[in-house]
C-alpha cells in the first residue's frame, strides 16, 4: 500500500453489488482473526448481506482498484421508537492496517450516517480488537459496557469458548435528540 513511487489515491466510494467480492473477501480475513465476529463466515451473496442494511450507508475505501476497506450499518431495531439508531461495522483489509485508512473510512461514514438521519451508531467489540477500540474513541464513541460471556464463538482459536464484548455507541451532535 503507498510504497515506492505508487502514490495512494484512497477513494472513499458508495458500495455496490459489484464489491460483493471485495468486500466479502476483507470480511473473511476479519473472520479469520477471531477478533472481529461472531460469524464464522461471510454471507452466500450480495443479496443476504445487502437484505439486513441501511440503503446507502454502506461505504468501500479503495485505491485504484484494490479494495481497502469497508463500513456498514443495520437497524438496530424495526420498532419505530428506534429509528435513528444503528449498529454498524468497518473491516480493513489485511495489507491497509494501520495505515489511516481505517480513520478515514469511519469519519465518512459517520457523515453518511448522519445524513440518513442517524444520530446514534453502536457497535459490539471483541475486548481483544484494541485497534477497533482505539480507532472509535478517535471518533467520539464511548465506552457503554462490558457484555460478559454474550456469545459461544463456534470457530477459530476462541472455539468453544463465551466470549465478552464491549458495547460502544457515539451520538451525533449534528442530527437527532440533543
Amino acid at each position: 500500500l503507498c510504497r515506492g513511487n505508487h502514490r495512494c489515491m484512497i477513494e472513499i466510494a458508495p458500495m455496490t453489488a459489484d464489491n460483493w467480492p471485495a468486500v466479502a473477501a476483507i470480511y473473511a480475513e476479519g473472520i479469520a482473526t477471531g477478533n472481529a465476529t461472531f460469524a464464522p463466515a461471510p454471507p452466500v451473496s450480495w443479496k443476504a448481506w445487502a437484505a439486513g442494511r441501511i440503503t446507502g450507508c454502506s461505504l468501500i475505501a479503495r485505491d485504484g482498484a484494490q479494495m481497502l476497506g469497508w463500513a456498514c450499518a443495520s437497524p438496530t431495531s424495526s420498532r419505530a421508537v428506534y429509528a435513528g439508531v444503528a449498529e454498524h461495522s468497518i473491516y480493513i483489509a489485511a495489507v491497509a492496517r494501520g495505515r489511516g485508512v481505517g480513520s478515514m473510512l469511519l469519519g465518512t461514514f459517520i457523515i453518511t450516517t448522519e445524513l440518513h438521519g442517524i444520530w446514534a451508531l453502536q457497535a459490539s467489540i471483541f475486548p481483544e480488537n484494541e485497534a477497533s477500540a482505539r480507532l472509535h474513541v478517535r471518533h467520539g464513541f464511548r465506552l457503554v459496557g462490558r457484555r460478559e460471556q454474550v456469545g459461544l464463538m463456534t470457530y477459530g482459536p476462541w472455539g468453544g469458548q463465551w466470549r465478552d464484548t464491549l458495547l460502544i455507541e457515539r451520538r451525533s451532535s449534528v442530527v437527532g435528540v440533543s
